[in-house]
């Protein structure tokens, strides 16, 4: 998700560039005084709610108006993202916005200040008052405004230079070139962002496969819990020789050893474009685990999806591969494979549900040739990777 804010002092031309933006890259413009009104004119709780303040005097609190950010962003999945404009406009409103988008599991992309001289901010409004008329327009209306913008915007830029999202242009070239550089700022930025897929599905779904291909089809890391485990028992190491004892039982190799095999993973492959994980996480803790993990590296999730298979044939498949070279230790009875797909129920349809309300969960029919599915997930790849270029 790319999300900007958009800084400036009045008459910076912060409206102009937001439309182009908005248009240039699918995003949704969140206004907090638009918004705001938009609340008050519909008669909502949160509207009514800041009427009664603003009837008796006072400034809407940053506790309504976080309601009211929090509300728009999930009532529009669609977006590409989200072109902030008037917030956050104080240093207090900077961390309540790192909340948000914490909460809401994305990040800020990046803040982005245009900069004009004072002189030239008062020389436009006052332009645009005798054209608009408007009464607020007047040149000492116009220096509190930008006095004020001064005193508050200082401390908000330093928070966001400290973590290193913070860019400055240059506002008073033409349009067309303040665009031109918002643009090279933001594709520096998406540029960046790692691309990172989960793959789910039951044993036998054919996720192993076509992860692996996916992964090499689109230059992306495929990281998959088994091939690690495997390489581990046929090093033959104390980790291997545990892991081989569980995969014997039929049981799910604890997290404690998991873990540090992934994290090493992502560390030896700096530069990636983003990762496929197949096999992980297979457990809620396990997926906080993830996004801790992804966090750590400055990612998310891009994008997650299922691939869907009948039970009966699963099972088919399963006893098919107990007959090959490929055959997985729980792939060798039919009570281990039942075992494996119930685990499968109890453990993992309870993360796939977590992520389909974080991250609407994409399910593919994995009936039919191998190619037949995996142009289907291509496709939703290609998909999510435009959206987030």
């Amino acid at each position: 998700m790319l999300n900007i804010a958009l800084f400036g002092p009045p008459g910076a031309g912060k409206g102009t560039q937001s439309e182009k933006l908005i248009r240039q890259y699918n995003l949704f413009y969140i206004s907090t005084g638009d918004l705001l009104r938009k609340e008050l004119s519909e008669k909502t709780a949160l509207g009514r709610e800041a009427e009664d303040i603003i009837k008796s005097g006072g400034l809407v609190p940053d506790e309504i108006i976080v309601q009211i950010i929090e509300k728009t962003i999930t009532e529009n999945p669609s977006a590409n993202g989200f072109l902030f404009d008037g917030f956050p406009r104080t240093y207090v409103q900077a961390y309540i916005l790192e909340g948000l988008m914490i909460k809401l599991n994305t990040s800020l992309t990046c803040l982005i200040n245009l900069q004009v001289p004072e002189a030239v901010s008062v020389e436009r409004l006052l332009h645009r008052g005798k054209v608009s008329g408007r009464a607020d327009d007047n040149e000492t209306v116009i220096r509190n405004r930008l006095r004020e913008y001064s005193e508050k915007t200082v401390p908000v830029l330093r928070y966001y230079e400290e973590r290193g999202v913070h860019y400055e242009i240059d506002a008073t070239a033409p349009i067309e070139a303040v665009n031109e550089k918002l643009t090279a700022i933001i594709q520096e930025e998406l540029s960046k962002r790692l691309f990172n897929v989960v793959i789910f599905g039951y044993p036998g779904s054919g996720r192993g496969s076509q992860g692996r291909a996916l992964a090499e089809h689109h230059g992306l890391e495929y990281v998959a819990t088994g091939p690690m485990l495997e390489a581990e028992i046929a090093a033959d190491t104390p980790v291997g020789r545990k892991v081989k004892e569980l995969y014997e039982s039929g049981q799910l190799v604890p997290d404690d050893i998991v873990v540090p095999l992934i994290e090493r993973r992502l560390e030896k492959t700096k530069g990636a474009k983003g990762f496929i994980f197949k096999g992980f996480p297979r457990t809620l803790v396990q997926s906080y685990i993830l996004d801790g993990l992804l966090k750590k590296h400055g990612s998310a999730i891009s994008k997650v999806i299922e691939i869907e298979v009948p039970t009966l044939e699963l099972i088919r498949r399963l006893d098919e591969r107990s007959k090959t070279d490929r055959c997985m230790p729980y792939d060798s009875s039919t009570a281990k494979i039942v075992k494996r797909l119930q685990e499968h129920e109890t453990k993992t349809v309870p993360v796939i549900r977590k992520y389909n309300q974080l991250h609407e969960v994409t399910k593919i029919d994995g009936l039919g040739p191998f190619e037949d599915v995996f142009e289907k997930v291509s496709a939703e790849i290609v998909d999510g990777l435009k959206r987030m270029r």
